[in-house]
C-alpha cells in the first residue's frame, strides 16, 4: 500500500509533528535512505516500506528499524557481547548491525525473501545469511555453526504464536529474546481497521496479552515489555517484549500492559 511521504516522516520519527514533517520536506531535507531520491511534495504517496532519512544524515545503522533493537537492548538490559544471535525476519538486517556494533560473536540473518541483505552486513564474515527460510519450520540442525543464544524477532504478515514454538526448541537454556509485537498481525480481521492500521488501545492490550500467553504456554517468562520508538511503515504502534528461556513461564510483577500503553500514548501521539 502507498502512504503519504509526511505521514511516513512522522512515523519514522524524523519529525516530531506532522506540521514539521510537511515544512521539512518542502525544504528539501526528506530523502529516499536506499537511493538518496528526495521528495518535496508531502502528500505524495510512496510505497508504505520506503525508508526514509533527513538530507545528510549519517544512519547509525543500515536501517532505521536498528533503533528498536537498540531501545530493547539498552531499556531491558540486554548483552549480546560474544554471543551466538539469531535475527528472524532480517530484512535489510538493522538488527543483525545492531547485535554485530554491540559484539555479537556471530548472527543468523534469517528471512523468507530474497536479496534484502545490505551488502555491508551480508559481506561481514560474522554473518550466516539464511534466506528463502520459513522459520516456522526451523530446528536446532539448521543452525550449523552454533546454537543462537540470543534471539530478536522483526516479522510481518505471520504471528508470533507461530514463531515462539519453535524458537523455544532452538533457542539455548537461559537465552534472552527481544521480540517485536505487531498488533496488525495478532488481531483478528473483523479488528483490523482501515488501511491496515489499529488505533484502538483495547486491540492492542488483546494481542500484546494474546503474545504474552503463548510465549508462557511455550516455557518463556516474560521479563519486560515496552513500546518502539518507531511506529511501523502504516502508522501502526508496535510494542517490544523481552522473554526468558527458563522454563518457568512466569510474568515478571513489573511488566504492566496498561502502564505501557498509557506510556506510549503520552510519548508518540
Amino acid at each position: 500500500m502507498k502512504e503519504r511521504v509526511d505521514v511516513l516522516a512522522t512515523n519514522q520519527a524524523l519529525f516530531d509533528t506532522r506540521e514539521q514533517a510537511k515544512r521539512g520536506i518542502m525544504a528539501g531535507l526528506v530523502v529516499d535512505a536506499k537511493n538518496g531520491e528526495r521528495f518535496d511534495k508531502p502528500g505524495q504517496k510512496i510505497d508504505e516500506n520506503t525508508e526514509l532519512r533527513l538530507k545528510g544524515e549519517k544512519l547509525k545503522y543500515v536501517s532505521r528499524g536498528g533503533l528498536k533493537l537498540e531501545k530493547a537492548l539498552h531499556e531491558f538490559g540486554l548483552s549480546v557481547d560474544g554471543k551466538t544471535c539469531l535475527d528472524i525476519g532480517a530484512s535489510t538486517g538493522g538488527f543483525t548491525d545492531v547485535m554485530l556494533q554491540s559484539g555479537a560473536k556471530m548472527v543468523y540473518a534469517l528471512d523468507v525473501g530474497t536479496n534484502q541483505l545490505a551488502w555491508k552486513i551480508r559481506s561481514d564474515e560474522r554473518v550466516v545469511v539464511m534466506e528463502q527460510f520459513n522459520f516456522r519450520n526451523a530446528l536446532l540442525t539448521d543452525f550449523e555453526v552454533g546454537q543462537p543464544e540470543f534471539a530478536s524477532i522483526d516479522v510481518s504478515f505471520i504471528s508470533l504464536d507461530l514463531i515462539l514454538p519453535p524458537l523455544f526448541e532452538i533457542l539455548a537454556d537461559g537465552g534472552h529474546v527481544a521480540a517485536l509485537i505487531k498488533p496488525q498481525f495478532e488481531a483478528g480481521r473483523e479488528q483490523v481497521g482501515k488501511n491496515g492500521i489499529i488505533k484502538d488501545p483495547k486491540i492492542h492490550k488483546l494481542t500484546i496479552e494474546k503474545v504474552l500467553s503463548t510465549a508462557i504456554k511455550c516455557g518463556f517468562s516474560v521479563k519486560n515489555l515496552t513500546f518502539s520508538p518507531i511506529k511501523g511503515g502504516a502508522g501502526n504502534v508496535e510494542f517490544l517484549v523481552d522473554l526468558l528461556k527458563d522454563g518457568k513461564g512466569e510474568i515478571a510483577s513489573t511488566v504492566s500492559v496498561d502502564k505501557i500503553l498509557q506510556s506510549e500514548k503520552e510519548t508518540l501521539d
